[in-house]
């Protein structure tokens, strides 16, 4: 493999990965200085960092190990980031200071780049009495309010966009709340939801029996088992989510469950972890490692793979030692158990390159057999590592013997655990790999099947423009190269071509020997029954799967990046119409002399009506320059189409340090969140959104036209492409190669 096979692959290095000094000016002259740069920071953890380096710089090259971005993108630096991506926060206390102290850690832990997860269920729910304040409880979702303020207002400041999990358990008394939440399109915006699923529950869901909603000893409510079972489908059919996480299953089978209990996962959901638990990730890149593709004797070089493992598993197990963390707690608890998460990408392109059918039987045995290579080999060189440099320090050799993943390794890495230990708790992971699947030439992400054989990109070039490539799967790509035009063969195969159960198939083919878990998105279509869906978290119970999130294009998340002509350009702003209908809105901010008046015009399609440029004005000259660059920038926004609404939620997460006013019993935080409410307001006058849970009122002199069910796109935070699709549990960008994840 050539230093890059497609110019996205470049610009995303150039953009995201490239180091540069403080005037902009590069310092990593080739994608070569690059992994040379790496090599060399994890080799200092080492006792002869001369002989390591170029080992590890060897494993890079080629793409064959992709370390997670925080490592690409900082190890070497000398920046004070972290090169771990993500955590899960401290155990939050029921009570108002500790909340707040979670709050602040939770701060802390986003602006040095790393995503977290919260279990909120041990705040008490909404109603329940404050002993000895004589008030009620707010509940947990409100808290989770604030934490989702607190991570726009991180965003806002410029540090790295933010990644959260929020879990709750099934027998919280607020859980049905919690499933509904994200029926409020404007709510919670940067957390994922799962709900925490335990075997009793399932149990009693398989028994038809009633389900207790119990905190603190006190049950607040019984519900049948099935009829929440049946809320969270209806809820993940509707707006994809929430996700399901089997805790119990997850402790159970923890080769740590002597040591810790878990309650949270990262905000993708491939680590499972502990209060302040840290989530270390990297990926072998199957597609590297193919033999003779789409031939004759085209195989998967095991030999290599084994010798792959050993490097990556030593590098990442470095990482340890030479990263920093946002808080202590962090650091010692990596130190103390040393867990990584080695997974892989490229599963669905090696599939395809050696003949099978992403989804058959006869895939999902290789892909179990492969993971099952991946576990002896990373096992095994932990071990090894445990030799020379010792177990990781809470290593209890009974237990981890006893532990069910270890019971199932072949007989000489048992032989070698009992003789040496382990140097880490935990070994196996599979986490989102977007972008760094796009630096490795577009190879298929994770264990994800091959999004689309191709499709339409958009590459920033240096000179700040933008120009567009049709990017081909790398499986297709080495495909053309190898017989140019000639029809792809039948076993090639996108993830609009597999069902509900060939994807959970494939989850729990891969789980069995996975660890940790799987961040794995179950893509349907916008327009499957409802019956046909189900079932379908249930069937991942069945299987053996650590949890599952699917995702179905719908009206409150938007639609999926599409394949084919009829993808809409939102480049180019529409040509404004002679005449457009609009309202203007009169403001008094209390500290300006004079009144804003907003006004909106609205532009009517086939989707209905959709707001299509603003105009801010005040006699007060104070706010002449700003108001009229806002009118500009909103107004091209508006004018390219797309799911706007996100412009009311970065308006009203602008927080004024003087501080801000109360407008109609209600604390808005600056002018420009109060425009922002303007312009919700009249979006859901109008009908462009749901007025459901914001607490408006439509005007009654101009009655709104019944909202549309069409799933309207969603747009690109990075590059306002309206290309968004979901992978691994994450929102990832098919035009620019932004992904929520990393």
């Amino acid at each position: 493999m050539t230093a890059f096979e497609a110019p996205i692959s470049e610009a995303i290095w150039d953009m995201k990965y490239r180091l540069r000094d403080a005037d902009g000016a590069p310092v990593d002259a080739t994608l070569s200085d690059t992994w040379d740069r790496i090599a060399g920071a994890l080799a200092q953890a080492e006792a002869d960092p001369d002989r390591w380096r170029p080992v590890f710089a060897d494993a890079l090259r080629g793409f064959r190990f992709l370390p997670a971005g925080r490592i690409v993108a900082g190890a070497g630096t000398a920046r004070d980031v972290t090169l771990f991506n993500c955590f899960v926060m401290g155990t939050i206390p029921d009570d108002m200071g500790g909340i707040f102290e979670g709050l602040k850690e939770a701060a802390l832990t986003l602006q040095r780049g790393g995503g977290i997860g919260y279990d909120f269920s041990t705040i008490r729910p909404k109603g329940a009495r404050v002993r000895g304040l004589g008030s009620d409880a707010s509940g947990p979702l409100s808290f989770m309010d604030v934490w989702d303020s607190m991570c726009r207002t991180i965003m806002s400041a410029g540090s790295r966009r933010g990644a959260m999990m929020a879990t709750l358990r099934c027998d919280h008394p607020d859980v049905m709340a919690f499933v509904e939440a994200k029926s409020d399109p404007a709510r919670l915006r940067n957390f994922n939801l799962s709900v925490l699923v335990t075997d009793a529950f399932m149990e009693a869901r398989e028994a038809g029996a009633d389900w207790p909603l119990v905190f603190g000893g006190e049950t607040y409510a019984t519900v049948p088992a099935r009829d929440l079972w049946d809320a969270i489908m209806r809820a993940t059919y509707a707006q994809a989510e929430p996700g399901v996480i089997f805790i119990d299953r997850i402790n159970a089978l923890n080769n740590l469950s002597y040591a810790e209990t878990i309650h949270a996962t990262n905000p993708c959901g491939e680590q499972p972890l502990p209060p302040y638990g840290a989530c270390l990730l990297g990926s072998i890149n199957l597609a590297t490692l193919v033999a003779d593709p789409f031939g004759a004797d085209a195989a998967l070089d095991e030999a290599e793979l084994d010798a792959l493992v050993a490097t990556a598993v030593r590098m990442m197990d470095d990482v340890v030692d030479v990263s920093r963390f946002p808080l202590p707690q962090q650091a010692e608890e990596a130190r103390a158990k040393r867990r990584i998460g080695l997974g892989v990408t490229g599963l669905a392109d090696a599939l395809a390159m050696t003949g099978l059918r992403y989804g058959a039987p006869e895939a999902v045995d290789r892909t179990a057999h492969w993971l099952r290579r991946i576990a002896n080999a990373a096992y095994r060189a932990s071990a090894r590592l445990a030799e020379e440099k010792g177990a990781f320090p809470l290593y209890d050799r009974d237990a981890i013997l006893a532990a069910p993943m270890v019971a199932k390794l072949d007989d000489d890495v048992r032989d070698l655990i009992a003789a040496h230990g382990l140097r880490n708790a935990l070994l196996t992971s599979i986490a989102p790999t977007g972008t760094i699947s796009l630096l490795a030439g577009n190879v298929s992400s994770g264990i994800e099947p091959i999004f689309a054989t191709a499709y339409t990109r958009k590459v920033l070039q240096p000179d700040g423009t933008r120009t567009e490539e049709v990017v081909e799967d790398r499986a297709v790509a080495v495909w053309r190269s190898l017989h140019g035009d000639a029809p792809l063969p039948d076993h090639v195969v996108t993830a609009q071509d597999l069902t509900p159960s060939e994807h959970v198939a494939m989850q729990a083919a891969a789980q069995a020997w996975v660890d940790s878990s799987i961040s794995k998105t179950i893509n349907v279509p916008e327009d499957i029954p409802f019956a046909d869906f189900k079932d379908v978290y249930l069937e991942a119970w069945r299987t053996g799967c650590k949890g599952c999130t699917t995702y179905r294009p719908n009206a409150i998340t938007g639609s999926v990046l599409s394949t084919g002509a009829e993808a809409r350009d939102h480049s180019t702003p529409a040509d404004r119409p002679p005449t457009l209908e609009g309202r203007t809105y009169k403001l008094k901010w209390p500290d300006s002399p004079h009144a804003l008046y907003v006004t909106v015009n609205d532009a009517t399609d086939a989707g209905g009506r959709r707001p299509f440029e603003v105009f801010v004005n005040s006699k007060n000259m104070e706010h002449f320059a700003w108001t009229v660059g806002l009118t500009r920038m909103i107004s091209a926004v508006f004018r390219r189409g797309g799911d706007v609404s996100f412009v009311v939620e970065e308006l009203k997460a602008v927080f004024d340090p003087r501080g801000g006013a109360w407008m109609e019993g209600r604390y808005v935080p600056s002018i420009l969140a109060a425009i922002g409410g303007v312009l919700e307001r009249h979006m859901v006058e109008t009908g462009y959104l749901s007025g459901e849970g914001l607490g408006l009122k439509a005007d009654p002199l101009a009655p709104a036209p019944e909202a549309t069910a069409t799933a309207r796109p969603a747009t690109c935070p990075s590059c306002g492409a309206a290309e968004l699709h979901m992978e691994e549990g994450c929102a990832t960008c098919g035009s620019c190669g932004w992904s929520a994840c990393g």
